[in-house]
Parts: C-alpha cells; structure tokens; sequence
C-alpha cells in the first residue's frame, strides 16, 4: 500500500472508535478437537439474501491461525449477562473454554450458552486488510435468544436492551 500524506494522529483514531457503539461477540472455531476463539467487535452484517456477515481479527491474534484454518466459525452476540464471557475471550488465557458452557454447532464450530444470538457460518473469503484478515461468511445456522444484547462504548459495556428510543 502506498502510504497516505497524511494521516490522523492514534490517539484521536483511539478516541473517534471510542464513540462508536457496537455490539459485543465472541468468535469461536475448532482446532482439532480443542476450541478456541476471541472477543471482537469488528463484526457486521453484509446481506440477508444471501445471509452473509464479516468479522475482522488482527493477525497477531493468537486465534487467527486456528480460524484462517478453519471451514466454520461461530460468531456468539453476547447478553448482558455475559461480562465474565467477555473477559475470558478478551484475555490471553490458554483455555479460555475451561469455565464457559458451550455445545457444538450442526458444523462443529463452539456456541457459547447464554448468548443472545449465534450464528454458525462457512467462512468464504479471507481478504487481508492491513494489520487484519477480514473474514467474509455465509451464514449456514443462527439462533436468538430472549436475552438483550450487551453494547460496547468508550470502554464501557451497557445493556442493548435498555436504549431509550430517539423522538
């Protein structure tokens, strides 16, 4: 790529993604037999027909060689009750399944319990986008729960349920 003249200063990159509000998930895919995965943000849907979603990951995650292997991932919208869930998968723990209850999806890839809605995905592109891969995936499984999402803003989680309507 060829670099830009300019560009804003990483501090004030840090402060406008800060205002942004996004949703919380836990991305999750086998490796073998062992399950793994990482909280992201950069999650959003494409198209309903076909459903199609991306997820970015940094490449130096230690996740992002396990799911550029992979066929399926999961993609798990945390609940408001799930603030233990998104630390473990925000950590650097070795197993971070070890205290978390989950099944395996019809294609094999880790659905949290206690989320607010899952999908299970066939992951179609890998595009590499700088220091990410963004993972462009069809959408093979989903399920809702009764359950409001949790929010994510300027370090702080709220509760997605709670938002009051504009005018």
């Amino acid at each position: 790529m060829t670099p830009l003249a300019s560009q804003p200063d990483l501090d004030v990159m840090k402060q406008v993604n800060r205002q942004f509000v996004t949703g919380v998930t836990v991305v999750t895919a086998m490796d073998g037999q062992t399950p793994r995965g990482l909280a992201v943000n950069a999650f959003s849907s494409i198209s309903l027909d076909p459903a199609t979603v991306m997820v970015c990951v940094q490449r130096t995650s230690s996740t992002h060689a396990c799911l550029f292997r992979a066929d399926h991932l999961a993609i798990n919208i945390l609940s408001t009750d799930q603030l233990d869930v998104v630390r473990t998968f925000a950590s650097k723990a070795d197993d971070k399944f070890k205290d978390v209850a989950w099944e395996s999806g019809p294609y094999g890839s880790p659905l949290i319990a206690r989320s607010s809605a899952q999908m299970e995905t066939e992951i179609r592109e890998r595009l590499q986008a700088s220091t990410h891969t963004v993972f462009i995936c069809r959408v093979v499984h989903a399920a809702v729960a009764e359950r409001p999402p949790m929010v994510y803003s300027a370090g702080k989680f709220f509760d997605g349920g709670a938002l009051a309507p504009l005018a």
